[in-house]
């Protein structure tokens, strides 16, 4: 057999694998947060602010579940850079990497920052305000993030005595 064969057989063999199907134990596990109260209190929080986030606000919910974030921050950290996605650049609504750093899409800006806070040494294992310092070393900057935080602690409450 010629190396061209062979070289022919595993790139049919590869593509037919790709296309079997994926068994239960390997499929991700899909999260609902229909009945999660953060959700109305995250659209709400949008809503009053004019932010065109609104309508992603599961994945920013998603986004920090799947990497330990607390799930207050990715909206206060958009709201604050962005306006939650009222101006911004190269689908970057968190001005990460001082907005030189564009996305494919804003959803997926928003997998991404939240991949880097949890996983990047600047980030992992660091108290919220050390956070928060690497990622814009202002003086106010911090108090303002935990202020935007704190009006989503006050969202939730409300939407929490609704039930």
């Amino acid at each position: 057999m010629t190396k061209a064969f062979l070289k022919g057989c595993f790139l049919v063999a590869g593509l037919l694998a790709a296309q079997a199907p994926i068994g239960t134990s390997q499929e991700l596990e899909v999260i609902s947060y229909r009945n999660d109260p953060r959700l109305p209190a995250l659209k709400s929080f949008f809503d009053a602010l004019n932010s065109p986030a609104t309508s992603m606000a599961e994945d920013f919910l998603a986004a920090a579940d799947n990497h330990g974030l607390d799930w207050r921050l990715l909206p206060s950290i958009a709201i604050l850079e962005s306006g939650g996605g009222r101006e911004f650049e190269r689908n970057n609504i968190f001005g990460w990497d001082s907005c030189r750093t564009g996305f494919p899409s804003v959803r997926h800006g928003i997998y991404y920052v939240a991949s880097r806070l949890a996983n990047s040494n600047l980030y992992k294992d660091k108290r919220l305000d050390e956070i928060l310092a690497v990622y814009n070393p202002h003086a106010d900057y911090s108090g303002r993030v935990r202020w935007l935080m704190s009006r989503l602690d006050a969202r939730l409450a409300a939407h929490s005595t609704l039930d």
